[in-house]
C-alpha cells in the first residue's frame, strides 16, 4: 500500500508541476472552462460551437493571453509590469512603420519580415530592460517604474504618430496573422508555443527556480547568494520580449497599429494571470494556469456576447472575478503560512522532546 501512495504521490507531482505546482486549482480551471462551453453551447449551439464562432476565439485569445503571461511572469518575482500594452503598441507601430518603408522600396519580403520581428523583439526588449534597470538598480516599486514607464512608452508612440494609427505589414505577416494551419489559427499556434517556451523557462531552468524564491523571500535569496538584480533584469526583459510578441500579432492580425490600440487589455491581463493561479505576493508559478485562464474568460467573453448582454456587464464580470480570485490567493498564502508555522512548532516539539528523552 505505501508504494502505491508514493507512486501516486510522485504522480500528483508530475502534475502538479505541468501546470505550475497547483494541480487541483488549475484542473478547476479546466473543468470550469468545460462547464462554460457546455452551457453556452446549450444556450444556442447554433452559434456558439460554430466554425466561425470557435475561430474568432482562436483569433482573440493569443494577443491577450501573451500578455497575460508577462504579468503571470512578473508576479512570480513579486512585481508587476503595468507597461506592457504600451510596450506592445510600440512594437507593433515599428512593424507597421518598417513594413510602409519596405514595401515601398520594394524589398524582398521575407527580409522585411525577419527585420521588422526582430525590431520589434528588440523595442521590447529595452522597454523592459529599462523597467528592470530602474527596478533593480534604482530600488524603485514595479508599479510605480511600471506605471511610470507606461505612460512614458505610451507618450513616445503618441509623439512618433501624432496620434494617427499606422497601417500595413509584410505579406508574411499577414499570412500568420488571418490564416490557418490544420483549421486553427496560425496565431493560436503561436501562443501554443509561447507558453510552453515560458514554462519550460519557468520550471526546467535554474533561473525560473531562483525568480521563484526570489518571489517567495527575497532576503533568503539574497542571503542564498542569489543575484537580485540580475534576475529582476531578465524578469523584465522577459514580459518586455512577451509583450513585443503580443505587438507583433496584434498587427499581424489587424494590418494596422495605434499608440491606443488595447485600452482595456491592462486589466484583462492581470485577472487572466491571478484567476490563472499567479500570486500577486510572488513565489507562484502558473504558466499554463494563466494561459487556461485565457481562454476560459474569451469562452465567458464570446458567450456572453452570443446572449446579447452588455459589454458593460463583462466589465463587471472582469472585476468581480478579479476580486474573487485576488481574495482566493490571499487566503492559499494564509493557509501556506499556518500550515507552515504549525509543522514548524511540531518539529520544534519533536526536538523538545528527544532532547528531554535523551
Amino acid at each position: 500500500m505505501s508504494v502505491i501512495a508514493s507512486e501516486k504521490d510522485r504522480t500528483a507531482k508530475r502534475f502538479g508541476a505541468l501546470f505550475g505546482g497547483s494541480n487541483a486549482y488549475t484542473w478547476g480551471l479546466v473543468v470550469l472552462g468545460i462547464a462554460v462551453a457546455v452551457g453556452f453551447g446549450i444556450v444556442n449551439p447554433r452559434v456558439y460551437i460554430s466554425a466561425l464562432n470557435l475561430e474568432s476565439m482562436a483569433l482573440s485569445v493569443p494577443e491577450i493571453a501573451i500578455l497575460a503571461l508577462a504579468i503571470s511572469v512578473a508576479m512570480t518575482a513579486a512585481g508587476i509590469d503595468l507597461s506592457i500594452v504600451s510596450t506592445a503598441n510600440l512594437s507593433a507601430l515599428f512593424v507597421a512603420w518598417f513594413s510602409g518603408i519596405a514595401m515601398a522600396r520594394g524589398m524582398n519580403d521575407f527580409l522585411a519580415t525577419v527585420v521588422a520581428v526582430a525590431g520589434a523583439l528588440m523595442v521590447g526588449a529595452v522597454c523592459g530592460l529599462i523597467n528592470g534597470l530602474v527596478i533593480a538598480r534604482f530600488s524603485v516599486t514595479p508599479i510605480l517604474t511600471t506605471l511610470a514607464t507606461m505612460q512614458v512608452y505610451a507618450g513616445i508612440a503618441i509623439v512618433v504618430t501624432r496620434g494617427e494609427a499606422l497601417y500595413g505589414t509584410t505579406g508574411i505577416l499577414m499570412e500568420v496573422g488571418m490564416g490557418k494551419t490544420l483549421g486553427v489559427p496560425n496565431v493560436f499556434w503561436i501562443f501554443i508555443l509561447v507558453s510552453a517556451v515560458v514554462w519550460m523557462i519557468l520550471n526546467r531552468t535554474k533561473y525560473g527556480v531562483r525568480v521563484t524564491m526570489m518571489g517567495s523571500n527575497e532576503v533568503a535569496s539574497l542571503f542564498s547568494g542569489f543575484r537580485i538584480a540580475d534576475l529582476t533584469m531578465r524578469t523584465y526583459l522577459m514580459t518586455g520580449v512577451l509583450a513585443a510578441i503580443a505587438g507583433i500579432i496584434m498587427v499581424s492580425r489587424t494590418g494596422a497599429a495605434s499608440a491606443s490600440y488595447g485600452g482595456s487589455y491592462l486589466m484583462v491581463a492581470i485577472t487572466i494571470a491571478v484567476l490563472g493561479g499567479a500570486n500577486p505576493f510572488g513565489g507562484k508559478r502558473a504558466v499554463m494556469g494563466a494561459a487556461i485562464a485565457a481562454v476560459v474568460l474569451q469562452l465567458i467573453a464570446s458567450g456572453l456576447n452570443m446572449v446579447g448582454i452588455s459589454p458593460y456587464i463583462y466589465q463587471v464580470v472582469q472585476g468581480v472575478i478579479l476580486v474573487g480570485a485576488s481574495v482566493v490567493a490571499f487566503e492559499r498564502r494564509l493557509y501556506a503560512q499556518r500550515k507552515g508555522r504549525n509543522r514548524a512548532r511540531r518539529e520544534a516539539q519533536e526536538r523538545k522532546e528527544e532532547a528531554i528523552n535523551v
